[in-house]
């Protein structure tokens, strides 16, 4: 039985779908993954919504479905995913056991496919009966398959049997140990997908800024006659005619760009990715940690407080070399939950190290970190610039390759994830993307813009005897470093 039989089944998935009338967009849809056969009227929706003349000739391997919020994305997935859990036959090693996964950003998100999945299994008796184990998480199937929640993690994808793959809002994984993770995610599948006939990897997602795996399957493979991999782009009310006009209308006035994406289907025009990944690789040094303290050095320190309970707390020490190259020399982070008191101590702990009585910090965290830092000797004064604007100051050391970064996955992955937006007045933004954090990113560039601004002082030395040789000298090059007149006979050469 193909799957649009099983539709109109009244005793299989008729049961749960109703009147098919409002999903026919959709039943093209799915004959275009499973290559089952159109009416005239069909074929026009089909070159409509995939840019092609001709529907595959065969079942899909991948399925990249770009449809707005609100489309009946889920329920789709759920179908295809219980269609291919039951009614296909498979062939697995002794030992060996069959999975389909519904992955998403987190397994909670994950948990609004399965939810779908698990209506429809307890909503039809046949099906019911297939059933030999539930738990909150999976559904051990009859014939040695299981239907599971993963998150979108690489590392926990791979060494499986894997039948069918649902990539749920792909557009909007993140993950911080990498900087390209829905590729990963997609390479970790793929080679347990490879000995199973018949296997399905289904993305599917509202889109978002023109970049990652969503956005490079829609500019390589929409509107391109290909046997195994489909691309179908359609607006939210399209692909499901009962929702409510009035709330698209309302949310293209309130943000048009948003909306496009939101409900028809658009990848952002006005988010673009802050800075290539090459630019930020050319900056890392390879193994390189931490820094220690060296005297001829001027550090400059950079903290993002945090309340303990759901963002990071970080903080990035850099100097200027003689030379004028703009080094990070130690970056410290502690995850939530913590005590905000004990990572103030902690972090004084590094400023004392590195000879630094002054440090600057977000411009949002209120008076808490000042009081904090001053019982410990430390003037913590408030960023004068914004996240944004230190971020465009934090471009160009970049893109000259004047910075020497640690080699810190999380930092890569961040600097690399932030995104420039561009609001309605023309003004250009710079932040995260949605899910994902820059903590580290943050006093990093604020840090590295604060050490590019100091004075260094190349080819004088300064000697002194005795035991308070470091301290005469660590005095004096901060006395030397300020602006005054012999400084400035200095910059002009003289």
């Amino acid at each position: 039985m193909d799957i649009i039989s099983a539709i109109r089944d009244p005793k299989l998935f008729g049961k749960v779908f109703g009147d098919l009338q409002t999903w026919g967009n959709w039943i093209v849809c799915l004959k275009s993954i499973f290559a089952l056969e159109m009416t005239p009227e069909e074929l026009e929706v089909f070159r409509t919504h995939t840019g092609r003349e001709r529907p595959p000739s065969q079942p899909v391997r991948e399925a990249f479905l770009i449809i707005g919020r609100r489309g009946g994305k889920s329920r789709i997935a759920a179908l295809v995913t219980t269609f291919l859990a039951c009614f296909r036959s498979y062939s697995f090693a002794p030992g060996e056991k069959g999975l389909a996964m519904l992955i998403s950003v987190d397994r909670r998100q994950s948990r609004v496919c399965y939810r779908y999945v698990d209506g429809i299994f307890s909503s039809i008796p046949i099906l019911a009966d297939f059933v030999e184990r539930r738990t909150s998480d999976s559904l051990d199937l009859k014939n040695n398959l299981s239907i599971e929640i993963h998150a979108s993690s690489f590392r926990g994808l791979r060494g499986y049997s894997v039948v069918c793959a649902v990539l749920d809002e792909v557009a909007y994984y993140r993950d911080e140990t990498s900087a390209n993770p829905d590729i990963e995610i997609v390479n970790a599948i793929r080679p347990g997908m490879s000995n199973v006939p018949g296997a399905l990897l289904l993305a599917i997602s509202s889109p978002y800024a023109r970049k990652g795996i969503l956005w490079d399957a829609y500019k390589r493979f929409y509107g391109v006659e290909n046997d195994r991999i489909l691309v179908w782009q359609a607006d939210s009310q399209t692909m499901n005619p009962t929702l409510d006009p009035e709330v698209i209308r309302v949310a293209y006035e309130e943000d048009e760009a948003v909306a496009g994406a939101e409900y028809g289907a658009l990848f952002r025009r006005d988010i673009e990715s802050f800075v290539d990944r090459e630019i930020v690789g050319g900056c890392v040094i390879p193994e390189r940690r931490e820094l220690p303290y060296l005297t001829e050095n001027q550090y400059m320190a950079f903290c993002d407080p945090s309340g303990g309970s759901s963002d990071s707390m970080t903080m990035a020490v850099s100097h200027k070399d003689k030379g004028g190259r703009i080094v990070l020399d130690a970056i410290r982070e502690r995850k939530p939950p913590f005590s905000p008191e004990d990572v103030v101590k902690e972090f004084v702990e590094t400023l004392e190290a590195y000879k630094i009585h002054k440090i600057q910090g977000d411009r949002y965290a209120g008076e808490w970190p000042r009081e904090r830092f001053r019982i410990h000797g430390i003037d913590y004064k408030v960023a004068e610039k914004p996240k944004s604007d230190i971020y465009k100051g934090f471009l160009p050391l970049l893109n000259s390759k004047r910075i020497e970064l640690l080699d810190n996955p999380r930092l890569f992955a961040q600097i690399v994830g932030l995104e420039r937006r561009t609001g309605h007045g023309g003004r250009d933004s710079i932040d995260h993307g949605p899910g994902s954090h820059d903590d580290l990113a943050n006093v990093v560039a604020g840090s590295l813009i604060m050490a590019s601004a100091e004075r260094v002082s190349p080819g004088f030395f300064f000697v002194s005897p005795g035991n308070r040789g470091p301290d005469l000298q660590e005095k004096f090059v901060e006395n030397f470093n300020k602006p005054n007149r012999f400084t400035e006979k200095f910059d002009r050469g003289d």
